[in-house]
C-alpha cells in the first residue's frame, strides 16, 4: 500500500524489521566493549559483519552502490560514509559506526557515535547533544505531525547549544529498500511536509557539528568530511509509527 510513495507497513512486516533491529542493536552493544585506543576501524568493520552473519543476516551496505564494506566508520572530521580500514583509533578520537541489517528481506538501519578513551569537553557535549537531539526528533514522530516538525525540534535543540546541523545527507523511510520515500531532514520549519501515519517507517539519523554544517567528498567519491575539519557525530534509529507513539525498532 502506497501514499505519496509512501510504503504503509502492516504490523506483522514492522515486527520483521524489529527483528532485523534487535540483531543491528546486540551487535553495537557488541562494538561499544571493542572500542578503545588501538583497535583499527578495519577489525571494528570485520567484526560486525561476522556478527550478522552469525545471526542469520546480511550486511546490506556491503555492495551497495558499490559500497565496499559492512559499516561506514567515521572518525572525528568524517560525518558519515567513512571507509573503513588500518587507521587505529587513538585516545580522544570519537568515531560513529553506521551499519544496515538485512533480515529475510527486511532492513533496519541505525548509527551510534561513541568516544574513544578520554575525549575533550567539545566532543563530549557534541556527542551528548546529538544523541539528545535524536530523542527530539523522535518525540515529534506520531501521527498527525509532519515531518518538518521532526526536523525542526532537531535543529531548534541543535543550534541552541551552539553545534551546526548537517543538510547534504538526511533521513528517509525504509522497507526493503535502504532508502525509501519520505525523506526526512534535521532541519528546517516545522509543518511542512508528508503528513505522520501509522504504519510508516523512517530513520531519524541527525549529524551535528561543531563547526560549519557544509561538508567536502574525498577522491574515494564516498566519504564526506566537514569543511573546517570540526568534529562531527551522528546518532540514528528506525522508527515505526504507531498508534501507541513512536516505536524504535534498534533500540539498545
Amino acid at each position: 500500500m502506497r501514499d505519496y510513495m509512501i510504503t504503509i507497513k502492516t504490523r506483522s512486516q514492522i515486527e520483521q524489521m524489529k527483528e532485523a533491529g534487535a540483531i543491528l542493536a546486540a551487535c553495537h552493544r557488541e562494538i561499544r566493549k571493542l572500542i578503545e585506543p588501538g583497535i583499527t576501524t578495519i577489525e571494528i568493520d570485520r567484526f560486525a559483519e561476522k556478527f550478522i552473519r552469525a545471526a542469520g543476516a546480511t550486511a546490506e551496505q556491503k555492495g551497495y552502490n558499490g559500497f565496499p564494506y559492512a559499516t561506514c566508520t567515521s572518525v572525528n572530521d568524517v560525518i558519515c560514509h567513512g571507509f573503513p580500514g588500518s587507521y587505529a583509533l587513538k585516545d580522544g578520537d570519537i568515531v560513529t559506526v553506521d551499519m544496515v541489517v538485512n533480515l529475510n528481506g527486511w532492513l533496519a538501519d541505525s548509527a551510534w557515535s561513541y568516544a574513544v578513551g578520554n575525549v575533550s569537553e567539545e566532543a563530549q557535549r557534541l556527542l551528548d547533544v546529538t544523541k539528545e537531539s535524536l530523542y527530539k526528533g523522535i518525540e515529534k514522530a506520531v501521527i498527525g505531525n509532519r515531518i518538518g516538525d521532526i526536523s525542526n525540534a532537531i535543529q531548534v535543540y541543535a543550534e541552541s547549544e551552539g553545534f551546526s546541523v548537517v543538510r547534504e545527507f538526511i533521513g528517509h523511510g525504509i522497507g526493503r529498500e535502504m532508502h525509501e520515500e519520505p525523506q526526512v531532514p534535521h532541519y528546517g520549519p516545522p509543518k511542512l511536509g508528508p503528513r505522520l501515519k501509522e504504519g510508516m517507517v523512517i530513520t531519524i539519523e541527525p549529524m551535528l557539528n561543531t563547526g560549519t554544517y557544509r561538508s567536502k567528498i574525498d577522491s574515494d567519491g564516498w566519504t564526506a568530511r566537514t569543511l573546517d575539519g570540526g568534529l562531527s557525530a551522528q546518532y540514528e534509529h528506525t522508527i515505526a509509527i504507531t498508534a501507541d507513539g513512536p516505536e524504535i525498532l534498534t533500540l539498545q
